[in-house]
């Protein structure tokens, strides 16, 4: 006897959402979904991806929709950061990219899923299967204050399609974890819209360097390190260990499951210690090139528990700031000028945004109030 409903049928693809999306109020105006699908090709021949549509699994509205082209620079076989293309291989995983922009008027989903098309060769057609259905975390993200004083500050690879945060997807003690995905590296620009002056090798000539760093909320440290030199600019470190991969760093519980983490604080620049109680806007440390940097900044992220690498990346907002310009260039533009000294390319903001309890977007150039 079979139970009703009991009819499962076999497919050819498998998916599941790493972590539960989130949904964040972007500088943009609109809210922003992040995640990440992971997927497997069962059969014994390729599959290539023709077509994903991100539905409202309540309503069945479509929320956004992908063709080959943005497929093809999604889908990451094995997680493989560079590797992206839309075709597997027999009996290949592969991991999905994600980022759905609502308008702002538009109403948040309770749950989504995922229409997938794909060309199979075991039958020498497509099919479109629905898969990967997970419920949307729409609570409001932590409020949080300014990291930092004054102005010309530039949001490098941050929400939400740059790579080498949103996808910095690591394997660690037997699972995924995504613990940057909302992450901001923050770099410094001066009145002529360089971010360094002089010999690119000397970390002291970036002018973000040695700027104190703030606590964003009321806290208690629980993860610091200071004992690391700064790492000679124009490249990332060859054969770094992880537990260096912060450098100087410093992590903060602001309370309700809540963490932020600090990283790559100039040697001898932490100015906390295990178990100090901090308020908002105390000086947690100072700017420097410690870890996996390649040029001075402050990495700034949220994440679920103390590890700043074996967690959960969080959304969160700032209270107020400004944004003055953005660099619509992009991140090739941004890269040339940390790499040579050259000015960015940015267009202004006339006037300038002020703006409240939202997320700035990457390439943002950002007043702190004082």
């Amino acid at each position: 006897m079979y139970a009703a409903g009991n009819n499962p049928k076999l497919t050819p693809l498998v998916a599941e959402i790493i972590a539960a999306p989130h949904v964040v109020p972007g500088s943009d105006g609109k809210r922003h979904i992040v995640y990440e699908v992971a997927v497997t090709n069962v059969t014994g021949g390729d599959a290539r991806f023709e077509r994903l549509a991100v539905i409202d699994a309540d309503s069945g509205a479509k929320l956004a929709e992908l063709g080959p082209d943005e497929l093809a620079s999604r889908v990451t076989p094995g997680a493989s950061r560079g590797n992206e293309t839309r075709e597997l291989t027999a009996y290949q995983f592969a991991v999905i990219f994600m980022h759905v922009a609502l308008a702002e008027e538009a109403a948040v989903p309770a749950r989504i899923t995922h229409e997938v098309t794909a060309h199979f060769a075991v039958i020498g057609a497509e099919m479109t299967l629905t898969l990967g259905e997970a419920t949307v975390v729409a609570t409001a993200p932590v409020i949080l204050g300014p990291p930092l004083r004054g102005n010309g500050y530039v949001a490098a690879d941050g929400c939400c399609d740059s790579i080498r945060h949103v996808r910095a997807l690591l394997s660690l003690d037997g699972k995924f974890h995504l613990a940057q995905r909302f992450a901001i590296d923050w770099e410094q620009l001066d009145d002529k819209n360089t971010l360094v002056v002089g010999d690119l090798k000397v970390p002291a000539n970036y002018h973000i360097y040695g700027n104190p760093i703030l606590a964003v909320a009321d806290g208690t440290v629980v993860g610091t390190r200071n004992d690391l030199q700064d790492q000679v600019p124009g490249a990332l470190p060859p054969n770094l260990p992880i537990d260096e991969a912060d450098g100087n760093f410093v992590v903060l519980d602001i309370g309700s499951g809540l963490f932020v983490n600090y990283a790559h604080m100039r040697p001898g620049g932490v100015k906390v210690k295990l178990g100090d109680k901090v308020r908002r806007g105390d000086q947690l440390g100072e700017v420097g090139n410690t870890g996996n940097s390649q040029a001075p900044h402050l990495h700034l992220h949220v994440m679920d528990n103390a590890s700043p690498l074996a967690s959960d990346g969080l959304p969160y907002v700032f209270d107020r700031f400004t944004i003055t310009a953005v660099d619509e260039a992009g991140t090739e533009d941004f890269d040339k000028a940390e790499a040579t000294g050259s000015p960015l390319t940015l267009t202004p903001r006339s006037p300038p945004q002020q703006l409240k309890n939202v997320l700035p977007l990457d390439l943002s150039v950002v007043t702190w109030p004082q």
